[in-house]
């Protein structure tokens, strides 16, 4: 188990406890599950996002198939912005990206 992690023993007196929360509990619940998730999320997005830097050759498929290449332009807060060769600029979450080549020590405007 991950430090910090908590294991839930008996998911079965769990899910009998949540059917005994009334409404306002369940509302409670949902926002504090809901706010982890995110965080949960821009945290994987984090890490991921620290593998690629400005001005790398990166790869990845567009919605329609076909395999695209680029240069990092920005790493915003959830997505890569990528400059693709064909003059297109696309907003791409780290998780679909692949390191082509790094930009290491090529500084480009």
């Amino acid at each position: 188990m991950k430090p910090g992690s908590v294991k839930i023993v008996d998911r079965v007196s769990a899910v009998e406890a949540i059917k005994r929360l009334n409404e306002e509990d369940l509302l409670f619940l949902n926002r504090l599950i809901v706010e982890r998730l995110k965080l949960i999320s821009q945290a994987r997005a984090t890490t991921l996002m620290a593998g690629f830097s400005r001005g790398d050759r990166v790869g990845f498929q567009a919605p329609d198939g076909r395999m695209l290449e680029g240069r990092v332009l920005r790493l915003n807060k959830k997505t890569v912005s990528v400059a693709t060769d064909d003059g297109h600029q696309w907003n791409v979450a780290p998780g679909l990206l692949r390191l082509v080549k790094s930009a290491g020590d090529v500084h480009w405007p």
